[in-house]
């Protein structure tokens, strides 16, 4: 797999004399809430760094680290953290077992990462929306379940388009209540809690998006199903914005029915904090659940609009997902097994015939969630954001 390669690299780059550089960012005003070493291994055309998060603020029992590059740098993995990247804005949140800083206590983690030119350091962290000097940056978006604010994220993808060969549906033909159209209400198995509606107050682009409120344990879950959009697509785009982080336990946002399967479902969801793909026949995922295969995966960014882009090749069975523009590596299925990411995946042969497309929310015990899905998009070639 490319990432094997990757590391590879990298270990020989050090190895042979790569630069290496450490910074410490202080805290600039007496009101601090953290203090950041970011030790960097720097070569020609990468380098790999090591970030020490001090809390010098209230103890908290999560944390989420942020940071603008100021270059073209391109992060692709890390470890010990949930490492997720929109153009230059990077945020890393802990995992399950690495939340909780009294005052004084400090975690540390890593990535991987290419740049050209000057790989100019970082000097804005934030700690859970809040600078290190203590003063809230004016970029921070405010949170609200209600009525969210609109947000955009920088993509590096193509440039977005809807013309031929592409289907595309942004909800505005529709009006508020119940979805209709393409778009129909399915509750699998049993119905409870959940419920998606048509929403004219949040949206993405234009006026309007689908609400899903998805409630906690198994017979609340919801979907809206379309059987139009897919078609014989490779590649689907949708934006999504939602208010609670992903959960520890297996959760699922979008699936889509295999004919090759037994009509079983292809789902992506998350799982202890990160994105996964789930196979529901199996129930194998990708990435592999082990503590290297999760740092591989990304969050979903809370409280803003995220692009989802993904690819699932019914010839091949291979499968790539981009969040935000940026190609999320525990989530390359490239058809050679490789431990941690796709070793579990690819036990048997898989040629998947996806036959519908499902928005929604399902929960396996654990973990509720509000979200808005806008501007979904099916066609043969990537779609971009």
């Amino acid at each position: 797999m490319r990432l094997r390669s990757v590391l590879t690299v990298a270990a020989v780059a050090v190895a042979s004399g790569g630069i290496v550089a450490g910074l410490h960012v202080p805290a600039a005003q007496a009101a601090t809430v953290c203090s950041v070493d970011f030790t960097v291994n720097q070569w020609a055309t990468g380098f790999t760094a090591d970030v020490k998060l001090t809390n010098t603020g209230p103890a908290v029992t999560a944390w989420t680290l942020g940071w603008t590059f100021g270059g073209n740098q391109t992060i692709s993995n890390g470890w010990n953290a949930q490492i997720s990247q929109s153009g230059t804005r990077v945020t890393a949140a802990n995992l399950a077992w690495n939340g909780s800083l009294g005052t004084g206590a400090a975690t540390s983690f890593g990535f991987q990462a290419t740049y050209s030119g000057t790989n100019a350091k970082p000097t804005d962290f934030t700690l859970n929306g809040v600078s290190c000097a203590g003063d809230v940056p004016p970029s921070s978006p405010a949170p609200s379940s209600a009525s969210p604010s609109l947000s955009t994220s920088t993509s590096t993808g193509p440039t977005p388009s809807c013309g031929t060969g592409i289907r595309c549906d942004g909800f505005e033909s529709q009006a508020a209540g119940t979805p209709g159209g393409d778009w129909a209400v399915t509750y699998p198995d049993c119905q409870g809690a959940g419920a998606a509606t048509v929403d004219k107050a949040v949206a993405h682009s234009g006026s309007t998006s689908l609400r899903v409120n998805g409630a906690t344990g198994y017979c609340n879950h919801v979907f809206v199903r379309n059987t139009a959009i897919l078609g014989d697509a490779t590649y689907v785009r949708y934006w999504v914005r939602h208010t609670t982080a992903l959960p520890a336990s297996h959760i699922t946002m979008v699936a889509l029915k295999d004919a090759n399967d037994g009509d079983r479902d292809l789902r992506f969801g998350g799982q202890n904090g990160a994105l996964q793909w789930n196979r529901a026949s199996d129930d194998a995922t990708l990435p592999e659940q082990s503590p290297a295969g999760v740092a591989l995966s990304r969050p979903l960014p809370v409280d803003s609009w995220n692009c989802v882009e993904f690819k699932v090749n019914g010839a091949d069975g291979t499968m790539e997902t981009w969040l935000n523009g940026v190609s999320v590596p525990g989530l390359l299925q490239d058809g050679v097994a490789t431990h941690d990411i796709d070793g579990q995946w690819l036990n048997r042969t898989y040629r998947p015939r996806l036959t519908d497309l499902k928005l929604g929310w399902e929960s396996y015990g654990e973990g509720s969630d509000t979200l808005w899905y806008d501007d979904v998009a099916a066609g043969s070639s990537r779609i971009g954001c």
